[in-house]
């Protein structure tokens, strides 16, 4: 009986990171068919979404951001608390590496696609004011992530990243610098838990 029930929640959740990762990719090709329509009616154009002008200046914005965003990560996990942190996140280091990487590959790219490819271009259309842009779509991109409103401090873990995402976003022109410099934060911070070079604070 007990070999059967830890059966039924293998299986459980292993169906749970598989629902996860069909939806996130669902919702990633359907923020691609959205930003594709907007370049074809004019609304957005190519440059506004993947400028390549200099790449030397993306690979510094890639890199900085992505050092950045990790430090200010690790700093936030050693000085917060274990029971101040979300379990969702704790729940991430249980995957394989690979679907660990493809569940946080795609994250990033639906939330990248949705909230600095459409939200904030169109924000910027209509403000035409780069910061209130940022701020109004950061606002969104806190909003959506609800399950950290029971512990307020994980709030602080989306906002300033959001904030860094939406304004290199805008510095380089290309979407692919947010959307890689994201992936590397998430998956940057669950490596380090899951290998136990960093420990949340007791």
């Amino acid at each position: 009986m007990e070999y059967s029930t830890d059966n039924l929640k293998n299986k459980k959740k292993e169906v749970n990171q598989k629902d996860a990762i069909i939806v996130f990719s669902s919702f990633t090709f359907i923020c691609v068919a959205i930003i594709f329509s907007l370049i074809v009616y004019d609304v957005f154009t190519i440059q506004n979404l993947l400028s390549f002008g200099n790449l030397q200046v993306l690979f510094i914005y890639t890199i900085t951001a992505s050092i950045g965003l990790l430090l200010f990560g690790i700093i936030l996990s050693l000085y917060i608390p274990a029971k101040l942190i979300d379990d969702t996140n704790k729940s991430y280091q249980s995957y394989s590496l690979l679907r660990m990487f493809i569940f946080l590959l795609l994250g990033a790219l639906f939330e990248e696609l949705l909230f600095r490819g459409i939200m904030q271009n169109l924000l910027f259309l209509f403000f035409d004011n780069q910061w209130i842009s940022i701020i109004i779509t950061t606002f969104l991109f806190v909003a959506m992530h609800t399950q950290y409103f029971k512990k307020p401090i994980m709030l602080l873990n989306i906002t300033i990243p959001g904030l860094i995402f939406g304004w290199i976003y805008f510095e380089t022109n290309n979407i692919v610098v947010p959307i890689v410099v994201h992936f590397i934060m998430n998956f940057g911070i669950t490596l380090l838990f899951k290998y136990d070079v960093i420990r949340m604070k007791r």
